[in-house]
Formats: C-alpha cells, structure tokens, sequence
C-alpha cells in the first residue's frame, strides 16, 4: 500500500464488496400466483384423506367438526385455527407438527417466485 493509498488516523479505510449471486431458484410461470398457506394444509387434508380412502363424513365426524365446513379447508376457502387443524390431523391419525410438517415440505417444493432486484444500482463499498 502506497503512502497515497494509507488513510489518515481519522479516516476508515473502504473495502469495496462484490455483490453475492444467489443460487437459482426455479421461476413460478408469469401471472401464477404465490400459493396461501390455507390452500396448501387443505391440500395435504384431502391428500391424506383420499389416500386412507376415508370418506369426508367419516374424517368430519372423528374430528368433531361439520362436514361442510372441512370440505371448505380441504378447498381452502376457510383459515382453520390451530385446534380445528389439530382434530382433523388427529382425526387422520396425524399430529398436529406431522400435518404443518408435510404441508411445509409441499410447499418448499413449489417453484418460487424470482427475488426482487434491489432499487440500489452501483458500486457498493464498506467502511472498515
């Protein structure tokens, strides 16, 4: 380093950064929406339900919660409060962190959306 380059006692010497590239993450088709939370867990209530080959009554029944009202999680037209999920996850032989685990994984799995660009364009330095 060169006497021109040194800084003074009072001054910070500046460390410019290079911007990191973020892995690629697989792009959502343009106009699809990002998936609600509410239609994935209803997805993974009727995913299960089927796959037991249970009929809606039955599941409705064992949870102690209306047919129609299930249909309307398994659709996701309703946001189920943590106890309603827990007696249809229980009623499919599931616990409550076993149902919210699957429908996590389902949804990491879909394809995501591509990052925002940051507004800020240019050199990017860091006083150290």
């Amino acid at each position: 380093m060169s006497s021109q380059e040194r800084p003074k006692a009072n001054e910070a010497r500046v460390i410019p950064l290079r911007p990191v590239k973020a892995a690629p993450t697989p792009a959502r088709p343009a106009g699809e929406k990002e998936p609600l939370w509410r239609d994935v867990v209803g997805d993974v209530l009727r995913g299960e339900r089927l796959a037991q080959e249970r009929t809606l009554k039955g599941v409705a029944e064992a949870a102690r919660i209306s047919m129609p009202y299930l249909s309307e999680l398994e659709r996701g037209r309703k946001e189920a409060s943590s106890e309603v999920l827990a007696a249809a996850a229980h009623a499919l032989g599931l616990g409550l962190p076993d149902l919210l685990s699957l429908a996590q994984t389902r949804l990491a799995g879909l394809p995501r959306a591509r990052p925002a660009r940051a507004s800020y364009q240019g050199e990017v330095r860091l006083a150290a």
